[in-house]
């Protein structure tokens, strides 16, 4: 069944401004926490092909057939209940006048949803990876009251983390113009083109639905663990070439001073008892302005054949769904793979596509899988941070 909310007898109370305004001062640790940012792996610490297991079992390694008429298992839709305590705290949150890009736990009490939430975040980090909540009222509440509660609920679940250079916590999944054939400079959610399998750089995404498309625009996700198994069983070969560390990823001008353009890893890692995916092809086939001039290898056929394979498989075992107007998808990243179609936008004045996204970190000491990387440990671990780029929070794609 969906998981419900949990009874509680916690009053649900809003502090007050001057107690919000007090959260904020610059001696406040949360404030001082910044995106760690991207990281090549330990490679001293790295699991040959070898000793990676045969299969993966368990609920991460799920099958299609397992959800796919069964709606009650990942679809949970909000109640009255809920949707007060939230548009209590959102309330809370705008008297008290204070930047979004502060938005946590304390300053967005849910005495009652919260509890729920946490037991989300467990599911999404040791369960299926993924839950599909409805219901969320984003045609009353507009845009900046949305953003609030979507961001207050995503402090509930994990650390919210930078999503690009410009130091966005709060992304536009939008087509804002852009060439999508110009993949080292595009990041291709800022276009209406197909994203193939991938994860993102973060421990989980949940994307939001303000508007949808005229058509396509529509979502896949798959367990990495369940493609995992069905590779290890037919392809052998290919989980090899992906647990090897010689894949490139471009970081597409997203550098620190001093950073390469590239990160060197793998696809597959196996840490600390768990096979940990990390994968999206748009950075790998992005590269030939490096490979060409001798300072990175380009694919092998090896690895243009496992990259296709991946995207095939991951295609056959693939759980669809779209998302509709107030729906709120998360998913991990750590043991899944997501995908959209290529998408059309209505003519105007009729808004176009519009997904607001999360980043979030769910660090070790909160209960969070040990990565292979060196921030492993820090509580705003992944995402993308450049130089001391602050953080921002608009409510549209830029």
């Amino acid at each position: 069944m969906a998981p419900s909310i949990v009874e509680t007898s916690l009053p649900t109370t809003v502090p007050t401004k001057d107690v919000l305004s007090k959260l904020y001062l610059p001696t406040t640790p949360t404030t001082n926490l910044r995106t760690s940012g991207q990281h090549e792996p330990l490679f001293d610490k790295l699991t040959p092909y070898s000793e990676f297991p045969k299969e993966i079992t368990g609920p991460t390694a799920w099958e299609r057939s397992d959800f796919v008429d069964h709606p009650e298992k990942w679809v949970y839709w909000w109640t009255e209940a809920d949707i007060a305590e939230i548009d209590a705290a959102v309330e809370g949150f705008v008297a008290a006048g204070v930047p979004l890009t502060t938005i946590s736990k304390e300053s967005f009490p849910l005495p009652t949803v919260g509890q729920f939430l946490s037991t989300v975040r467990e599911d999404l980090t040791n369960d299926k990876g993924f839950i599909l909540f409805k219901g969320f009222p984003v045609e009353r509440w507009g845009l900046h009251k949305s953003a609030i509660a979507y961001m207050g609920i995503g402090t509930h679940i994990g650390h919210i983390v930078s999503q690009n250079s410009h130091g966005h916590v709060l992304g536009h999944v939008q087509d804002l113009g852009e060439d999508s054939t110009q993949t080292d400079k595009v990041r291709i959610y800022r276009t209406n083109a197909r994203q193939f399998f991938h994860c993102d750089d973060s421990d989980i995404v949940g994307l939001l639905c303000i508007s949808r498309a005229l058509s396509g625009g529509e979502s896949d996700i798959v367990s990495s663990h369940r493609v995992f198994n069905v590779l290890q069983r037919t392809r052998p070969d290919v989980v090899e070439a992906l647990t090897r560390p010689n894949w490139y990823f471009d970081r597409k001008g997203e550098t620190s001073r001093g950073q390469k353009e590239w990160i060197r890893g793998a696809v597959m890692y196996y840490y600390h008892g768990r096979v940990v995916t990390k994968w999206d092809p748009y950075y790998v086939t992005s590269l030939s302005r490096f490979s060409d001039v001798g300072l990175v290898p380009g694919l092998s056929v090896e690895q243009k054949e496992a990259l296709k394979v991946l995207e095939e498989t991951c295609g056959e075992e693939a759980l669809h769904m779209v998302l509709k107007v107030g729906d709120i998808q998360f998913v991990t990243n750590n043991f899944m793979f997501h995908a959209r179609t290529e998408y059309i936008d209505p003519a105007p004045p009729a808004p176009r596509r519009h997904l607001m996204r999360l980043w979030l970190s769910t660090p070790e000491r909160e209960g969070g899988w040990k990565l292979p990387f060196p921030d492993s440990g820090r509580i705003k671990r992944g995402g993308i941070q450049v130089d001391d780029t602050p953080e921002k929070a608009p409510l549209v794609g830029e």
